[in-house]
């Protein structure tokens, strides 16, 4: 690997783009949800269900075999007077790039073979705001 910057990998899916302005003030969220689902292991085979059943009766009546769970992120950002804001939601990853050489005859003479680069996202979510004029 040649090198590894701080890079901001935006989200490819509808509503993650938004603008505003000109001037005042904006303020995004995103809400996210999955599933938390019953998860067993075990040495012998085993009914998911037969589980279920028996913690539900010795554990408690609360107990279910999956649960939705919701996650948000608000922003909140005052715009300069006459300037738009904008707000791309995302991730904060990294890009890289690198070269590949291969040696060649017995002067051990490096040719560069091939170059690359990609962008890596990472767990870290959130949103970037920047100001256009227009």
């Amino acid at each position: 690997m040649d090198s590894k910057a701080n890079y901001f990998v935006p989200a490819a899916w509808n509503g993650t783009h938004l603008k505003d302005g000109p001037g005042g003030s904006m303020s995004v969220s995103v809400t996210k949800a999955g599933t938390l689902s019953l998860s067993a292991t075990g040495t012998a085979e085993f009914s998911t269900s037969a589980l279920f059943a028996k913690a539900k009766v010795s554990v408690s009546s609360t107990v279910a075999t999956s649960v939705s769970v919701t996650v948000g992120h608000t922003y909140s950002h005052t715009i300069t007077a006459g300037k738009y804001g904008n707000a791309q939601y995302g991730s904060w990853g990294y890009k890289i790039t690198w070269s590949e050489y291969i040696n060649n005859g017995p002067a051990c003479l490096s040719h560069l073979y091939a170059t690359g680069s990609a962008t890596l996202p990472t767990d870290s979510t959130g949103w970037k705001y920047w100001e256009t004029a227009s």
